[in-house]
């Protein structure tokens, strides 16, 4: 239906933990991201995803179970450690971790400023991060909603990056912008999209 493209797959190691980071246009992100990976990729999401009551509900639940999601309450002051722990987790155990640093989708198809929690597990973990960019998305599901029309996507995968010279510094602040500024870096290369530096929950609240 969506007839991905993907450039840079080779990128994607074959064994042991790796993050992968891009950008959020639209919900379907979630949905193409795990289609075109060979390796099984964990993400998170919300809770309500699979606590749905009816058909509806139950068929959600199916779904983001099967393709990698793992649900956790993101809301409230402990969801963030939630998260992140959960990411830990992941890697730790040798798997391929999804996460989009905005922290949440872009409100106008920019690139907005990372959330630190990426730099956290990487140097946490010592995984690799590979960037990648969703182009398009947001053409089949304007907005983030409805149901998505057919069209064209590529996934566009970067090289890995890893930060060893950084090891044992996952509380340094200024270490932790840096790390996700580099990561954004690479994803506004790849995606081509403009950046703008605050973060996407603001633009959406102002």
């Amino acid at each position: 239906m969506f007839r991905p493209r993907v450039e840079g797959a080779e990128n994607i190691p074959g064994t042991g933990p790796v993050i992968l980071a891009g950008n959020h246009l639209t919900f379907i992100d979630s949905m193409i991201l795990p289609l075109v990976c060979d390796r099984a990729v964990y993400f998170i999401g919300k809770d309500e995803y699979v606590t749905g009551k009816g058909l509806k509900g139950r068929l959600m639940a199916w779904f983001f179970t099967g393709v990698g999601m793992i649900p956790v309450d993101r809301d409230g002051g402990r969801g963030g450690v939630a998260a992140l722990m959960t990411g830990r987790r992941i890697l730790d155990d040798g798997k391929v971790f999804g996460i989009y640093p905005e922290g949440t989708r872009s409100p106008d198809g920019r690139l907005y400023r990372g959330r630190t929690g990426i730099a956290r597990l990487t140097l946490m973990t010592g995984a690799p991060v590979v960037p990648f960019a969703m182009i398009g998305t947001d053409k089949l599901q304007p907005g983030g909603k409805g149901l998505p029309r057919p069209g064209k996507v590529t996934v566009r995968f970067g090289e890995a990056m890893e930060f060893s010279r950084y090891d044992g510094m996952d509380r340094d602040r200024y270490v932790l912008r840096a790390v996700t500024d580099s990561v954004m870096t690479e994803v506004m290369q790849l995606s081509g999209q403009e950046y703008v530096d605050i973060y996407a929950t603001k633009a959406k609240a102002a």
